[in-house]
């Protein structure tokens, strides 16, 4: 070996060494029960009339994941206040069964443990309690942020007041495009906007499980990844068949457990709460 190959070897050794004697990510994740919704008429589903008609009943689905000793919460549901009771709005009758704080608490932990609390985007199904995490990290996409702070929504900017409420105090990340949340490659939120201007889904790593993909609203229910169904609320369509093709061939490429967190269908392929994948 000439001395030019011994000192390029020496340089990669000491870049490769380091990472190769980490321990991998101690990394678990639970399913939370954030709601249900019964739909009266699944049409405004597809703005092609896939499922006009169709009676459906969704899951409400949020997620811890633990890293170490950070935590994650991923979506926070409804708003803690329908807890028992139901409201009916257009084709949408929501319920609730059990507090996000409620749930937390049958695994040991309370809402100051929460490190980053991370919305998919910012409908009111998916925010409902998350500013019942005041002290945790803000994580949203940025055109959901903008949309937030306009001044054309402030019920949906209430939701958010350790925020986004004047004179707020509390830590935002306003992510233009993904973001490793941990910093270890174990949990990032990708950029899949459509559903709104910055709509993310969610890539979890876990040692034992593999991969998981936490869809957000970019699909509602398993058939539209076949079908390509776009909702009539969607922000953007061009934008949501981008964001389909980008999810579907990482889904392919990671060799992925697809998540649908609407679809309870997809109840199964997570362990029943309070277990966890790991």
């Amino acid at each position: 070996m000439t001395k030019i190959q011994s000192l390029i070897t020496a340089a990669l050794l000491s870049v490769t060494a380091p990472a190769a004697a980490q321990d991998a990510p101690d990394i678990e994740m639970w399913r939370l029960d954030c709601g249900t919704i019964e739909l009266s008429d699944a049409g405004p589903f597809s703005d092609t009339h896939l499922y006009d008609g169709e009676k459906r009943t969704l899951t409400d689905s949020c997620y811890v994941i633990r890293d170490g000793a950070k935590y994650l919460l991923w979506d926070t549901g409804f708003p803690a206040a329908l807890k028992g009771n139901s409201n009916t709005q257009w084709v949408f009758t929501v319920s609730l069964a059990e507090t996000i704080p409620e749930q937390l608490e049958r695994i040991g932990l309370k809402p100051s443990d929460i490190t980053y609390v991370a919305v998919s985007h910012y409908h009111d199904d998916h925010i409902g309690q998350t500013r019942d995490f005041p002290a945790a990290e803000l994580l949203i996409g940025r055109g959901d942020a903008e949309a937030i702070v306009s001044g054309k929504m402030d019920e949906t900017r209430a939701q958010f007041g350790p925020w986004f409420a004047a004179g707020a105090t509390g830590k935002v990340n306003r992510i233009a495009g993904d973001l490793d949340v941990f910093g270890d490659g174990s949990v990032t939120m990708i950029n899949t906007p459509g559903h709104t201007p910055g709509h993310h889904s969610l890539v979890v790593r876990l040692p034992r499980s593999g991969t998981i993909m936490l869809t957000g609203d970019l699909y509602h229910f398993e058939e539209q990844i076949e079908n390509r169904g776009v909702p009539q609320f969607n922000t953007d369509r061009a934008d949501t068949l981008a964001s389909f093709e980008r999810f579907n061939q990482m889904a392919d490429n990671l060799d992925a457990t697809i998540v649908i967190q609407h679809d309870p269908r997809h109840l199964i392929r997570l362990p029943e709460f309070p277990e966890s994948a790991k």
